[in-house]
């Protein structure tokens, strides 16, 4: 059968392997992981007819340059707005490119953007933990992250032609405020912390990684409660520590946490946070539950229709 050998010659942080995630293990202490743009890596294996879910090489700002040793490939590029060098020639993340035996693949941080995964027309060889490939950063298991001499073997190797991807109409516009749904603990922060979360602008700090970003601006200091009992937290809440610093959780979260949350940002506008690099400026808005649940949906619905499964 075709095969296909890739050598990862440069590799910047938090390159890793992932899949769609450990769904449904975070009863057990497992956090899910998976994609930081779901919506970026489920468009990529459409674009080449691949599995929903299956194992993609995910990219940082700091990027990546991939030679392939043996055979001829093709792959898909997706989320951001990062530059792609293939063989010599110059395109944008959303491209199908095909790679012949000895051409470089180079993903770079381009004009925006802080993520876009690598999908391979083929089963990419990987090890797998609890049944998936996605890698938890904190831990290392899981496929692991991709460094500088690590080879990806792709198995069923298969040529595409090379299109464009389209780009997702929901892609995040700089100064779109991000929706979020208050609580659950918002009942110990005082109603000028509420205010300021939902009027004051607030900046991506440089703590920023697989498992949360710390927000700068005001202080969203609780009025007290930092000692509530453990209890699990979701991709997307917004804790605040003691000092009054607010944290996004994002894909490789832990499963329990005692800090209070003051809100937790609505599903469907997590794809586009993640794309927020650091220092971007970002502001929020609060919708209701029944407003959370209304646009998830419709995002999902839309989603569907571009994968051909509506």
């Amino acid at each position: 059968m075709p095969r296909a050998v890739l050598r990862v010659l440069e590799a910047g942080p938090h390159c890793s392997l992932q899949d769609a995630g450990r769904a449904g293990m975070m009863r057990f202490g497992v956090p899910v992981s998976g994609p930081m743009d779901r919506v970026a890596m489920a468009l990529a294996h459409h674009a080449l007819g691949n599995p929903p879910g299956a194992a993609v090489a995910e990219v940082s700002l700091g990027g990546i340059v991939l030679q392939l040793e043996e055979g001829r490939l093709s792959v898909a590029v997706a989320g951001g707005g990062f530059m792609v060098e293939a063989g010599g020639r110059r395109l944008g993340s959303w491209s199908v490119v095909t790679l012949q035996e000895g051409d470089r693949l180079a993903v770079r941080r381009g004009p925006w953007g802080a993520w876009c995964c690598i999908a391979f027309a083929g089963v990419l060889q990987a090890e797998a933990w609890l049944g998936h490939v996605a890698t938890h950063a904190l831990s290392g298991l899981g496929g692991g992250a991709l460094t500088a001499g690590r080879r990806l073997v792709i198995e069923d190797a298969r040529l595409l032609p090379e299109a464009a991807i389209p780009c997702p109409v929901w892609a995040r516009a700089p100064g779109d405020p991000v929706a979020l749904v208050l609580g659950p603990q918002e009942r110990f922060f005082g109603a000028d912390r509420i205010e300021v979360l939902l009027g004051a602008p607030f900046r991506l700090s440089d703590a920023y990684d697989r498992m949360g970003v710390r927000l700068r601006g005001p202080s969203l200091a609780p009025d007290g409660a930092l000692a509530i009992p453990s209890e699990p937290v979701l991709r997307g809440a917004v804790q605040v520590a003691g000092d009054g610093v607010a944290t996004v959780l994002m894909a490789d979260h832990q499963t329990t946490g005692g800090y209070p949350k003051i809100a937790t940002l609505v599903g469907s506008e997590l794809d586009g946070f993640a794309q927020l690099r650091p220092h971007a400026v970002v502001r929020f808005r609060a919708v209701t539950p029944e407003q959370a649940v209304a646009m998830v949906r419709l995002r999902a619905a839309a989603l569907a229709r571009r994968l051909g499964r509506a």
